[in-house]
């Protein structure tokens, strides 16, 4: 199959800028969306198997319930984001995603794991992520968002510099 890049390129060929833009914060918006579930699943996986905790059937309905939850409640407003003018944009996607750690945040502190140890800057820059789960980037949520998530994040820099370089700001 070809790479995600690959199957869009003769789709955008045609297009503005800012049409471009649009197309790619469309798609980074359907994979977020598509992948956040997930995340919260893997995230209370991961810091129940570090702390030995075992699953059980309502660790997982609680799991899968709270995957849904951010899904549900996050996808719109990244989308909102994201199709938003970039003038208009107040914070990042990637920031929105960090929010959203209180999804399994709220499973993992309802099963009793214990906090994990962090840093200064970590405890600082994020202090309700008490189990370290908030995204460095967009394939710490999933692989599958590390190119749309640098293809989408180029076309908004270009489309920056661009406005800027025609206000004769550049």
């Amino acid at each position: 199959m070809p790479s995600w890049s690959l199957r869009r390129r003769s789709r955008v060929a045609e297009r503005s800028d800012g049409q471009q833009l649009a197309l790619y914060a469309g798609e980074l918006a359907d994979v977020i969306e598509a992948s956040l579930a997930g995340w919260v699943r893997r995230s209370v996986q991961r810091r129940c198997r570090d702390a030995g905790v075992a699953a059980d059937d309502a660790l997982d309905r609680a799991t899968v319930t709270a995957g849904d939850r951010c899904r549900d409640e996050f996808a719109p407003e990244v989308r909102a984001l994201l199709m938003a003018d970039i003038d208009e944009q107040t914070t990042t996607p990637l920031s929105l995603l960090r929010a959203a750690v209180r999804y399994p945040t709220e499973v993992l502190a309802a099963a009793g794991v214990a906090p994990v140890e962090r840093d200064e800057f970590a405890r600082r820059a994020f202090p309700a992520d008490i189990y370290a789960l908030a995204p460095a980037n967009f394939a710490d949520v999933d692989e599958q968002l590390a190119e749309p998530g640098l293809v989408w994040g180029a076309a908004k820099a270009h489309v920056h510099l661009t406005r800027r370089r025609d206000e004769g700001l550049r």
